[in-house]
């Protein structure tokens, strides 16, 4: 009789510890879940800022591209301009003799 009192003490003990460890478990899991919410919004908010800076990067590559185009156009100019300049200066130079 003192051999199953004591067995059914053990057993009490070992619920009583299995409980714990499962409430021990329960808080843990919690803890996870909360840090896993907050990692999920702190990546959905860098993905927002990557978004916003890709967007910018290309607003800007596009006025880079813009400015690259008028700068060729404004250097044809030049080049076209040097060209004619170049071609009534000689035209008006009289032709020196030999």
């Amino acid at each position: 009789m003192e051999a199953i009192k004591k067995k059914m003490q053990m057993l009490k003990l070992d619920k009583e510890n299995a409980l714990d460890r499962a409430e021990q478990a329960e808080a843990e899991q919690k803890q996870a879940e909360e840090r896993s919410k907050q990692l999920e919004d702190e990546l959905a908010a860098m993905q927002k800022k990557l978004k916003g800076t890709e967007d910018e990067l290309d607003k800007y590559s596009e006025a880079l591209k813009d400015a690259q185009e008028k700068l060729e156009l404004a250097e044809k100019k030049a080049a076209d301009v040097r060209m004619g300049c170049k071609v009534e200066a000689e035209g008006c130079l009289p032709s020196l003799p030999s």
